[in-house]
Formats: C-alpha cells, structure tokens, sequence
C-alpha cells in the first residue's frame, strides 16, 4: 500500500462542529482510490462527505477493502459521490451519481450499503448503455487466460475446452445480502447478434443467488429466464446446486445467425424452452452434470436452398445454384426434442421438415466432455443431378468439430455453417428451438411427439428418480 493526502488543521480535530477537509490518493494491491471531502465529528466519524474514485483489475478485489461483495470484472474505473453515515450497531454508505466503465462498457447508477443483523445488505440499481458481452465472460469464468491473470484469477482456460472451467467463489456468497436492478440498453459481441433491453432482479440471501428474472430482446425476439444458484453449502459445502428454466420467443433466424451467408435470405422463427438442473462448482461442471430438457420447433418459415442442398450433399444442385442463383425453400418446421441426463444431451426427436427433403437427426452432445456424436440422415423428396444420401456425421468436441459423409469418406468443408449451428446453442445453454404451432399435419404429428414444456428434476437428481 502507498499514496499521499492531505487534512485540515490538526487543531480543528477538536471542532467537533465543523466538517475535517480530507483527501488522499491511494493505492492497494493495484486498487487505486481517490476521495475529496469531509469528515463530520472526525472524533467519532459520525459522517462521511466525498467524491469518491475508484479504479482497478477487478471490482471483486475490493471486497478486502471493504466487505462489499462484488462480481469478477475485467478492468475498471468509477466516479462519484460517497456519503455515510456512521452509527454505534449500523452503518449506512451511499455511492450515488457516479459513472464509469467496466472494460469497454459503460455503467452509471446509485447503490447503498447497510451494515447490520443478520449481514450487511447491498441495494440500487445500475445502468449500461452499452455493453460488451466479452465484459460478462469474467462473471462466469469466460474470459481469456490473459484476462485472467490480469485480475489474479489462480485458474486457467484449457485450451482443448469451451466451457468455462473456472469455480465459482462461494465462500463469500453468506458474507452479505444483495438486491440490485441492472438493465442494459443495448449489448454487442464483436457488432454480431445485438441483445437490448436486458434487466435483471440480482437477489442473494443465505448464500443463494437468483436472477429472477433476467431476461433481454435478442434477434427480434424476447428471452426470458429465471436462474437460481445455491451456493449456501447445506446440502454439498463443494458444490453449487443451479437450477434455470428459460424459453426465447419468436426469434428471427437470419438474425440469430448474421454472420453466415447462407442465412440472410432466410425467414421463419425459432421458439425454445429449456428446463435444466445441475450440481457443480464452475459452468463446466454445472453442464457436464446437468439433468432436464429442451424442447422446441421452427415453423411456417422459408430456408435458403443453396443452404438444405450443401447440408444433403447434392453436388449438383449445389453447383447449378452458384450458376443460376440461390431461392427459398419453404420450411414446413424443424421439431426438437433433447432429454439431457448427467450432462449428456441425447436426441429423442430431431427433425427438419422441408418442400424439398426431411433431415432426421439422430445422437448425442456431451456436455461433460464437450465431444459431439451425431448423424444426420438427408432423404429428397424431389429428383436431384447429383445425390450422395449417404449419412452425414458431425463429431469431434466443441472446440474442433468434424463434419463428415459415411465415416469420414468425403470432407463436408460447407458445413461450417451447420455446425455452428450445433455448437454455438451448446455454448450458450440454451437451444435455438422450441415449441409453437405448425402447419402441416406431418409437423402436427412431430409436435405431438415432443410433448409438453420442458421440465427438469431437482438438482442432483437424474430424470426418473
């Protein structure tokens, strides 16, 4: 710790009625903090009066200066105003008006701290006009190793891995109570897949987390979920008992994908439910042991054609496409059905409905192992130039999937896009399908296959149990 400051006289000390000038540029554990203002009954430090600057690695490193738990941050710097009033059982802080940013996002808002029985409480609400998703990766573990060691985090990103291996850190979870609002305007990645609108109710008591709700606009359609971790430790003082019930609603599809080509032509509507329970101490270990469902259907919509003949492997169709241009295929639907049980997410219906072919998909998604095992089975309904109906397999892990034609005879280079459509739901938990109305009686009958919403066991219990 280092820094310099300066104070009033030292025998107005004994003016108990006049507020004491104080300030001081400090620096602890690469937390810098800066304060100008005033001390009322300096004696007994009845008040406190100041523009407060906060700046560092990670506002999670602040809890040893203060016993204000914060999330894992990347990079970030605050300015405001600080009052607090200080009495013989309680305290109360209010650090209102200030702004700043937290990595390349904004923030701004009002939050109070209350001392007392049973633990202290943090309350307010906070804003952001802007903000980066790579800003939320440290929350969860997410971020890059570089950015991991910059705000002292002792565990590292394997290189062979997707889902973030980092533990949460519930030790401190029953230090303090929580209730804050958050609402982003508008959230980027990389100016791809814009969400607005995002807010959250942040709840923790008795060491439970809850974000009821947290929900966001996204791809011209609205997500909304509920989620819940039990990091108080009763049950498994080891392990985190999370349970999240989601579903997305009318999500566009050339929205959800607008950086791949072969998407942008395309029309229809995604809808999804998700119910999943889990025990772990980090993402990775939440999903690999995760026990529910997901559930979901794409209907009266329309999907480019150059896009369903590169996935069927009809080479010459494909190649009079480039020539004579591409055109819309109508999508009759897309009928999903997963039973997820240990983390091992395994197809019980897994359709594409076409004018043109049927795409049975058959298989399974390894959350624990991130290795992807599944096959898909083209069957045209029309005459095709060209027409290799053989299977398509898609294997490999998250990190490096591999798309191939019966057993790897033939390399499918264009199903990038197909896999990716795979992957990037894996990724983020939820499933980009899920139940609405379908039009023809063949779609009606998978729907019915599918069932109801999806539900999920309690955590640590398994389906069936």
């Amino acid at each position: 710790m280092h820094g310099s400051g300066k104070a009033g006289a030292v025998l107005s000390l004994q003016q108990q009625t006049q507020p004491y000038p104080l300030a001081a540029d400090l620096n602890v554990g690469g937390t810098s903090i800066s304060f100008d203002g005033t001390l009322t009954k300096p004696a007994s430090l009845a008040a406190i009066d100041m523009q407060l600057k906060l700046s560092g690695p990670s506002m999670a490193r602040l809890y040893g200066l203060t016993g204000v738990l914060l999330p894992e941050t990347p990079p970030f710097a605050t300015a405001g105003h600080l009052t607090g009033n200080l009495g013989a059982n309680a305290s109360r802080w209010v650090y209102q008006q200030f702004t700043g940013t937290v990595g390349q996002s904004d923030i701004a808002g009002k939050l109070e701290f209350r001392t007392g029985q049973p633990r202290p409480l943090l309350s307010g609400a906070v804003q952001s006009k802007l903000l980066q998703v790579s800003d939320l990766g440290p929350l969860i573990g997410a971020d890059s190793n570089a950015s991991k060691q910059a705000r002292g985090a002792a565990q590292r990103q394997p290189g062979n891995r997707v889902l973030p291996v980092e533990t949460f850190r519930t030790e401190r979870w029953t230090a303090i109570e929580a209730d804050v609002n958050f609402k982003a305007a508008q959230i980027t990645r990389d100016k791809d897949l814009p969400i607005q609108n995002l807010e959250t109710q942040i709840h923790l008591k008795d060491g439970v987390l809850a974000l009821t709700p947290l929900n966001f606009d996204i791809a011209g359609g609205r997500f909304t979920s509920n989620v819940m971790l039990d990091g108080s430790g009763k049950i498994n003082p080891d392990a985190i008992r999370a349970e999240l019930k989601a579903d997305a609603r009318r999500l566009q599809l050339k929205q959800l994908f607008p950086s791949i080509e072969g998407m942008q032509a395309t029309v229809g509507q995604i809808n999804a439910d998700v119910s999943l329970s889990a025990t772990g101490n980090s993402v990775a270990s939440l999903l690999g042991s995760s026990n529910g469902e997901l559930k979901g259907v794409i209907n009266e919509g329309s999907v480019s054609k150059l896009m369903l003949e590169t996935m069927g492997l009809n080479i010459g169709s494909v190649v009079l496409t480039r020539i004579a241009g591409d055109k819309q295929v109508k999508l009759n639907c897309m009928v999903t059905d997963f039973a997820v049980s240990n983390g091992v997410m395994k197809s019980r219906l897994f359709a594409v409905d076409t004018s043109e072919a049927r795409i049975d998909i058959n298989g399974t998604v390894n959350l624990g192992n991130e290795k992807l095992d599944l096959t898909l089975k083209p069957d045209a309904k029309s005459v095709r130039v060209i027409s290799l109906r053989a299977p398509i397999y898609v294997r490999g892990t998250f990190k490096d999937p591999d798309v191939s034609v019966d057993k790897g005879a033939l390399a499918l280079r264009a199903g990038g896009a197909l896999a990716l459509a795979v992957v990037a739901p894996v990724a983020a938990i939820v499933p980009l399908v899920s139940t609405g109305p379908g039009e023809t009686p063949g779609c009606q009958a998978l729907m019915a296959q599918a069932g109801g919403k999806a539900v999920a066991p309690p955590p640590g219990k398994t389906p069936g149990r």
